[in-house]
């Protein structure tokens, strides 16, 4: 839960204060925990387009908004996280192996797959049975990734920006078959991409 917050309270070009933000339960939303009239407004780095965060790694969409934007913001995660973690963990030294990796997005094909590929990925962790809808509601129910919000399932609202890719892909329900066709394995014009691109990120 505590990346997940630090996903939205890091996405900010001003310098992160105090770690004062909390999930509300009742609207699932990320909001401060005093709310005042005079708190600023943030200045988002990026836009946060999808997420899925694994065992061991974790993968973003993110779209710079700010000058160097995914950079900044990439360094505040990484050292924020790891300084909670540290302290929680009674622990010193780096939590990240190595510095993170990124692949610009080019190609059109690569753009269409990469939000499903980032919410597919939980599938690793499924022990159930072979049935696609069964499949389909495990990802639905995985908690630690933006695809519920994607499907109109509240989960961590506050935290992505998805017009962008809700429009493309035509909303809810088009998306909704868009992932069940990847798990029927019908979206053989990925495989080049698959192949040609090393999409894991891990950090």
């Amino acid at each position: 839960m505590r990346f997940i917050r630090d996903l939205y309270e890091f996405n900010d070009e001003d310098a992160v204060i105090n770690l004062s933000y909390h999930f509300n339960p009742k609207t699932i939303e990320v909001e401060p925990r005093y709310i005042k009239k005079e708190q600023k407004k943030r200045k988002l780095l990026v836009d946060i387009l999808a997420f899925v965060l694994m065992p061991n790694h974790f993968h973003l969409i993110l779209r710079q908004l700010k000058e160097n934007g995914i950079s900044r913001f990439m360094q505040k995660l990484g050292t924020g996280y790891t300084m909670y973690f540290n302290k929680k963990n009674d622990r010193v030294g780096s939590l990240f192996q190595g510095r993170y990796k990124a692949v610009m997005v080019k190609e059109e094909p690569h753009f269409i797959f990469l939000p499903s590929y980032i919410h597919l990925n939980p599938i690793k962790l499924y022990r159930g049975s072979t049935s696609i809808n069964s499949m389909l509601r495990f990802l639905e129910d995985y908690k630690w990734s933006s695809l519920p919000d994607y499907l109109g399932k509240k989960n961590f609202p506050s935290v992505t920006s998805r017009d962008f890719f809700s429009d493309y892909f035509g909303g809810k329900g088009a998306y909704h078959s868009e992932i069940k066709d990847l798990l029927k394995g019908k979206m053989k014009r990925y495989l080049p991409v698959i192949d040609e691109v090393k999409l894991d990120a891990d950090f």
